[in-house]
């Protein structure tokens, strides 16, 4: 019997043997209008969404929860984040989940948003960071606790939904040169709160992607030590190689991503395909790989780049029967 495209995806996380097409995943696909003709739920906002009837309500939830369907379905992905509109409450997400369950069938996985460590400040912000890693190194410890805490509670709620497959871990740590943080000073402020979040919501079921865009080199072990299901996004513009990853880490955690983004956007279509075939080519043997870009399908990129990977996808993205 076939595996349906969640199954893949999670035994991909798993690093369990699959057969057939590497499952394909992206943080997310913001060229729905040009694609399907709807705007995306994170380009919407609802500025009477207290006004609305309960019915109101519940069809503008199932539309986004049909618009994630769509999506899946059409670019053949084995995964979505549902991002809700900023108008929603907790409880609004987890009724639009539901309905993705509903119209779906289970077919596909779905992840929300979950993370809780620091990530890299903005530019105003990182004096002020700086300057309280040496005068109150205790209280950014004490609030990266609190954080946790608190994500871990939104965790146990969501837990009960039963209809989350997966957490998505999107705190940033690194510009294309380096981490914010040196490694130790990042291995005292985030690696000790990563492992505990991870370790938590392992324990309610869930599987873990951490995301973080840049060079993650220099903290590579310290991720995987954090013991994440899969590593997002292996950025190629951070100098990043899936092949040195894979190489050195491909045993301990999933791979997701490393097609360029960069070149999707400004590249020509040869450097395209073989960016793509270079994520396959390294990221698929021995298994443990889904295949995607190194950040997401983002407003301005040309649908035909996307589907011009994805053509690559579909004809080389097979494992060989009884490999991987």
């Amino acid at each position: 019997m076939s595996m349906t495209p969640r199954e893949r995806f999670l035994a991909a996380l798993d690093r369990r043997p699959i057969t057939g097409r590497v499952p394909h995943f992206e943080l997310e696909v913001f060229l729905t209008m040009e694609a399907l003709g709807r705007v995306h739920p994170l380009h919407r906002r609802f500025e009477q969404w207290d006004q609305m009837s309960g019915r109101e309500k519940d069809l503008h939830r199932r539309d986004v929860a049909d618009l994630y369907v769509a999506k899946l379905r059409r670019f053949g992905l084995a995964a979505t984040i549902h991002h809700a509109p900023i108008d929603w409450s907790e409880e609004d997400i987890r009724l639009s989940v539901e309905h993705v369950r509903e119209l779906d069938g289970w077919n596909h996985a779905v992840c929300i948003h979950g993370d809780a460590t620091y990530s890299l400040p903005d530019g105003d912000g990182m004096m002020e960071f700086a300057v309280r890693m040496g005068e109150e190194p205790q209280g950014l410890k004490d609030e990266a606790q609190r954080m946790v805490d608190e994500a871990l509670k939104r965790a146990a709620r969501i837990a009960r939904w039963g209809t989350v497959d997966a957490l998505c871990l999107c705190s940033d740590y690194c510009f294309n040169d380096n981490p914010f943080l040196p490694p130790a000073a990042f291995d005292e402020f985030v690696t000790p709160y990563l492992s505990e979040l991870i370790a938590g919501y392992r324990e309610m079921g869930f599987h873990t992607i951490k995301h973080t865009d840049g060079n993650i080199m220099p903290i590579l072990d310290s991720l995987v030590s954090a013991n994440p299901h899969a590593l997002h996004s292996l950025d190629p513009q951070g100098g990043v190689d899936i092949a040195e990853v894979k190489r050195r880490v491909g045993d301990r955690v999933c791979l997701i991503g490393n097609v360029h983004c960069g070149l999707l956007q400004s590249g020509t279509d040869e450097e395209v395909r073989e960016s793509a075939r270079h994520a396959l080519r390294h990221g698929m043997p021995g298994g443990g790989y889904v295949f995607g870009t190194s950040n997401c399908i983002y407003t301005g990129m040309a649908l035909d780049r996307y589907e011009l990977m994805l053509e690559v996808w579909r004809e080389e993205g097979n494992h060989p029967a009884g490999v991987a």
